[in-house]
């Protein structure tokens, strides 16, 4: 046996433990609010780093006293790792792009003033100029990795409902008021690290989405987009056999991934910011992240927002049906009309009660309902409408008044959901200024899934759904804590 590689660890953690019951060299530690609101409690060699002030200018506001943190206690052989020091230490990693989890390992070793101010279990070491060992109070890079997927996307979500919570607070400061009123939401797709989506690789059955990439066990194959295949009428040239029509051809981009959804909004004269996100695999459809975001939305503001603006992708009636206030013309979901079931936009009006005109102008009344489980993402009351003419006391001398071509069968009919969101879906004027000015909201979410793709969000160097979903959690928490920044700053530039 040559070397002494166990005699090395020995003497090693001998003088770690030496140096355990000696006087530490760094005060007490404290989350990152603390010591923003504290600056004294700050050792001497923290404040003469730029770097690691300029970050606790960046982190400070967020309610880190608060953070959920998890129970630091176990005794596994070694110190545990906070969550709160790791989330600090991933949004420095976001916001220098640091790309993998060695380069932020490194980056920390070299700064070690963010080794005491995030957090980390302190290694004594008094030989150091810091009183202890940065390289041994780093984790491991791939103790780094495992934590990004195994951390609780709820510790990653208190911290951005926590910045919501201090940008809502600083534009009160400033006598900005009616901030989030008006909302938008739209999707980002995130391509996955795997080689089914490298078209210089060779793979087959690249887009069978019963064959998982063996790259990543949580991505999934979805659509970016599609549209139908159309030929010029000068390309036009008659098939000899099996004709099929080019307008039936789809063609899409397809990849294996997860989509991103997010709810921003636009503050006048400020900026826009992030209200709520959430990550899902690339199968499920835009419509899917309505009701979680909706949620989320309302928790972390306080109450829901006048109005919404969407794409074309969740024209469905619940969504007009969820802004809707009786009491408030204004408040409304600015949502493109989609041509569904054969009906345009004018060819449904409807009574002052809410029913349903036939072909000749005449409420049809309601005849039965029941609840449909299939036809929507939800389950819902859907009506049978039938021919106002045609009753069990109509004499036969009653004639249609535009002679339908189903009076003979009973007369026309219509079967739609009898939410209010249904008869909004076609009476919603899409021409006035107020579904204008709502529409335009739309620019928020495009502008910050702009500012996501700059901090890599659409290509993550990642292999796990779960380390994907957080990391998109810390992206849109670092883009409002650089909004809030700004804010303070122009607050304290005109004081």
């Amino acid at each position: 046996m040559t070397g002494s590689p166990i005699v090395t660890h020995f003497s090693t953690l001998r003088n770690r433990l030496s140096h355990a019951f000696r006087p530490s060299k760094w005060p007490p530690q404290a989350d990152l609010h603390t010591l923003w609101t504290h600056r004294r409690r700050l050792p001497k060699w923290v404040t003469q780093s730029p770097p690691a002030m300029r970050i606790l200018e960046l982190l400070g506001p967020l309610s880190w006293q608060d953070f959920p943190e998890r129970n630091l206690q176990r005794n596994w052989g070694q110190p545990t790792v906070p969550y709160a020091a790791f989330a600090a230490a991933c949004l420095l990693q976001l916001n220098e792009h640091l790309t993998h989890m060695s380069d932020l390992r490194r980056y920390l070793h070299e700064h070690p003033a963010f080794i005491w101010l995030f957090g980390f279990p302190l290694v004594p070491d008094h030989a150091s100029p810091y009183g202890f060992d940065p390289d041994a109070s780093l984790p491991t890079q791939r103790h780094l990795t495992r934590l990004l997927r195994n951390m609780p996307n709820p510790t990653l979500q208190f911290l951005l409902a926590s910045s919501v919570a201090a940008i809502l607070q600083t534009l009160a400061a400033a006598k900005c008021t009616a901030v989030a009123q008006a909302i938008s939401l739209d999707t980002k797709h995130i391509i996955a690290w795997v080689k089914e989506n490298n078209p210089k690789a060779y793979v087959k059955d690249r887009y069978d989405k019963t064959k998982q990439p063996a790259g990543d066990p949580d991505c999934k194959l979805g659509c970016k987009r599609r549209h139908n295949q159309r030929t010029s009428s000068e390309d036009v040239t008659t098939p000899t056999r099996n004709p099929v029509p080019a307008s039936t051809l789809a063609v899409g981009e397809y990849y294996w991934g997860y989509g991103s959804g997010v709810v921003a909004t636009k503050v006048p004269d400020w900026g826009e910011f992030v209200i709520a996100e959430l990550t899902l695999p690339f199968n499920r459809s835009d419509i899917s992240y309505f009701f979680p975001l909706m949620d989320q939305t309302e928790r972390f503001l306080g109450f829901r927002p006048r109005t919404g603006a969407f794409d074309a992708a969740f024209d469905a009636f619940y969504v007009y049906a969820h802004f809707h206030r009786d009491d408030d013309p204004g408040a409304l979901a600015a949502v493109p009309f989609v041509r569904k079931g054969g009906y345009n936009v004018t060819d449904r009006r409807f009574s002052p009660e809410g029913l349903p005109l036939c072909a000749a102008g005449l409420p049809m009344p309601l005849r039965f309902t029941y609840t449909d489980r299939t036809v929507t993402l939800i389950e819902h009351e859907r009506g049978k409408y039938t021919c106002p003419l045609r009753t069990e006391n109509t004499s036969p001398d009653v004639v249609c008044p535009v002679n339908h071509k189903r009076w003979c069968k009973g007369g026309c009919t219509t079967t739609m959901p009898t939410s209010v969101g249904a008869r909004l879906r076609y009476t919603l004027d899409r021409e006035s200024p107020a579904y204008k000015d709502a529409y335009r909201q739309r620019t928020a979410t495009e502008r910050m899934n702009s500012l996501a793709v700059a901090l890599g969000i659409e290509r993550p160097h990642l292999r796990n759904g779960q380390a994907i979903t957080n990391r998109n959690t810390l992206i849109y928490t670092l883009i409002n804590l650089r909004f809030l920044q700004r804010i303070r700053a122009r607050l304290a530039a005109n004081d």
